[in-house]
């Protein structure tokens, strides 16, 4: 029974990502939740796996998306865009946050979830790259299946730029992120934003 406990109250815990929401909608207006994103993160990993170009241990792989939002059970979401003392403390709060949650988990358990979220953070190994392309490619999928009136105008950028990186290194998220980009772009002019002068503004200036 001693292994009871620990482990109930980490579900306890665990059950705000059910409520945490994101600044993201789903198609049917509602607000899209951590638990949520993390599940469709998951699903896009069993389909997408065997596409790679650079192949990756699924089930580790899992068990990273699972933990990776497991800190904002504690202390919230913070949207991409957000500036200001939230954002800023935002690397900080979470580590601590983990740190709790393997102490309340404890032994080889607690152990586990921190380094798979380390793992995650640092974005080093096979499957960290392949979870954070997720992470990235998930959000802009889920805007292009919402109602263009939940988007943000600092939003449009981020369809040309947010994606590119966590996926190039890898043939298959590259042509991902360009078919989830496309199914942007067509979103965007088809509710008349003029995306040419989007991309124009996200060009280098000259100095």
């Amino acid at each position: 029974m001693n292994s009871v406990t620990p482990i109930l109250d980490l579900l306890k815990l665990a059950e705000g990502l059910k409520r945490e929401l994101r600044h993201s909608w789903l198609s049917d207006g509602r607000r899209e939740s951590v638990a949520e994103h993390s599940w469709q993160m998951a699903l896009m990993a069993m389909v997408m796996h065997r596409h790679l170009e650079h192949p990756v241990d699924l089930s580790r792989t899992l068990q990273m998306i699972i933990v990776h939002d497991l800190v904002e059970a504690e202390v919230g979401d913070v949207p991409f865009f957000e500036t200001g003392e939230r954002k800023k403390k935002k690397a900080e709060r979470e580590a601590a946050a983990m740190e709790r949650i393997r102490g309340l988990l404890g032994g080889d358990g607690g152990m586990d979830l921190a380094e798979l979220w380390w793992e995650f953070e640092a974005r080093e190994t096979p499957e960290a790259k392949f979870a954070g392309a997720l992470d990235n490619l998930e959000v802009q999928l889920q805007h292009n299946l919402a109602d263009f009136s939940t988007w943000e105008e600092i939003e449009y950028g981020l369809v040309y730029n947010k994606m590119e990186k966590p996926c190039a290194h890898d043939a298959f998220l590259r042509a991902m992120s360009t078919a989830i980009q496309q199914q942007a772009e067509q979103k965007m002019l088809s509710a008349g934003v003029d995306v040419e002068s989007v991309k124009a503004g996200l060009a280098p200036k000259d100095t």
